[in-house]
């Protein structure tokens, strides 16, 4: 992950989870997951367009909240930019995007938006 602009974060599952579907979806260049003698810490290796040099990501906008919980069910899965962002959820199945939630027909906590 030499060479590029590296973000930390205090890991938790669903953080590991969401850095795998980031990284899966094209949004995250790389990332590694570290052990320390607290919870542990991921780092993320951010991904620039190789012409503009913008970031692949413009906005993560979170949804859910500790204080105001985002629910939805299999009808009513949020689309983000008509499709070309995505949400991720954390459903009874694991942590998805919502094109995964729709084609495994669950709902579940939308916990955020990235485009």
């Amino acid at each position: 992950m030499a060479g590029h602009k590296v973000v930390e974060i205090p890991a938790s599952n669903v953080k590991k989870n969401m850095t795998k579907i980031l990284f899966d979806k094209g949004y995250i260049l790389n990332y590694k997951f570290e052990d320390d003698d607290k919870q542990g810490i991921i780092k993320i290796a951010l991904k620039y367009h190789p012409k503009t040099k913008k970031p692949v990501i413009t906005k993560i906008q979170r949804v859910s909240s500790p204080g105001l919980r985002k629910y939805t069910d299999s009808n009513n899965l949020p689309r983000v930019l008509n499709g070309l962002g995505i949400s991720i959820l954390s459903t009874s199945k694991g942590v998805m995007t919502d094109k995964e939630a729709r084609e495994q027909n669950v709902g579940g906590e939308v916990l955020c938006y990235v485009y």
